[in-house]
């Protein structure tokens, strides 16, 4: 079966964009000495290329997915970049609280994929 690339490249986008919004949300944790003006301007610079990213995975995405389940795929992509960005950037783990949170996000999205009941 042929890869489909309507189906994945907003799904590229979607994790590249929420690579650059964790970061500039959150890098600067590591970096209490930098001035906030100066975090708040490099975060802008970062959300410009998330921006960049993000806007063409939804145009492009809403071609084959409809909005609902393109802002699932969306959440679901933050909550797995955020695990790795707080694991492996942080030093911070992740606890079974978060895992069955995140368990039940990706229930929803099951829902929100399966069509209508």
């Amino acid at each position: 079966m042929p890869l489909n690339w309507s189906y994945l490249t907003p799904i590229f986008l979607l994790i590249g964009s929420n690579v650059f919004m964790t970061t500039a949300w959150y890098w600067h944790l590591r970096f209490k000495e930098v001035a906030l003006w100066q975090v708040i301007l490099i975060s802008w610079g970062l959300a410009f290329i998330e921006y960049c990213l993000a806007v063409p995975a939804n145009r492009l995405g809403s071609a084959v997915y409809d909005a609902a389940q393109l802002k699932t795929m969306q959440e679901v992509i933050t909550l797995v970049v955020f695990a790795v960005f707080s694991i492996i950037y942080l030093k911070q783990g992740l606890t079974w609280n978060h895992a069955v949170g995140f368990a039940l996000i990706a229930g929803g999205a099951f829902f929100i994929f399966r069509g209508p009941l």
